[in-house]
């Protein structure tokens, strides 16, 4: 294979910049992350109100699988960055400790993930979510890196926003369904609360101990909720 040159890296990033830029309403947001900045993997979620909780986009299941965890659990870099409006850089997950998300760190090193790093995305006052970037082996991202992506999420925030935006007429919250939508899991969470005689936010909390307990997704327990294979009693 040949050496990279010197302008490899910012050909890269131009190309991403490009296809970012012109990615329209149904275009890939996740890839142009992956190849600016060579990392293994990619994934964008919009984070709390007003677009709601959920997985816009990924370049592959581990990506996809990260920000669930962050949702799920409700803590992770994801969040951190959304609420600093700062980059949150783990370049070695493996290794490194701290007193924020615990549950979310643990998870990640079980997927055998070296580094995690997230960025916010926000349009002026309205903070829309999180891009997060992996790398399957421990790394550091350059400051150039670290400018790259900043430049595009500014670009996949207003994407997002607009998306969003085309789509209220169809979706009850924020993005409208695709592979991984949450629908389910918010049905689940009136489903539980029902059961249980609590509040939304109490049915979301069982849910979530739910699959913390049985090392399984909180999507995927709300899927058995919404079957009736699962039901919760006082």
């Amino acid at each position: 294979m040949a050496a990279s040159l010197p302008g490899d890296d910012r050909d890269d990033f131009a190309q991403a910049l490009r296809g970012l830029t012109t990615a329209g309403s149904d275009g890939d947001l996740c890839g142009p992350f992956v190849r600016a900045v060579g990392v293994s993997g990619a994934s964008i979620s919009t984070l709390g109100r007003p677009l709601g909780s959920q997985v816009v986009c990924a370049s592959d299941p581990v990506a996809a699988r990260i920000d669930e965890i962050q949702i799920d659990l409700g803590e992770g870099p994801c969040w951190d960055a959304l609420r600093t409006r700062r980059p949150v850089l783990e370049s070695d997950i493996r290794r490194t400790g701290g007193d924020g998300w615990p549950g979310a760190r643990e998870a990640f090193r079980a997927l055998d993930v070296g580094a995690v790093y997230a960025f916010p995305l926000f349009v002026g006052d309205l903070g829309v979510g999180s891009v997060d970037l992996y790398s399957l082996p421990h790394r550091q991202l350059s400051l150039v890196d670290i400018e790259d992506v900043t430049v595009l999420a500014a670009i996949a925030s207003r994407h997002i926003l607009r998306r969003a935006l085309d789509d209220l007429d169809t979706a009850d919250e924020g993005i409208a369904d695709g592979p991984h939508s949450r629908r389910e899991v918010h049905q689940a969470t009136g489903m539980v609360a029902a059961q249980l005689g609590v509040g939304v936010d109490e049915g979301l909390l069982v849910l979530r101990g739910r699959a913390f307990s049985s090392g399984r997704s909180v999507r995927d327990i709300a899927a058995d909720v919404v079957a009736r294979r699962l039901t919760f009693v006082p």
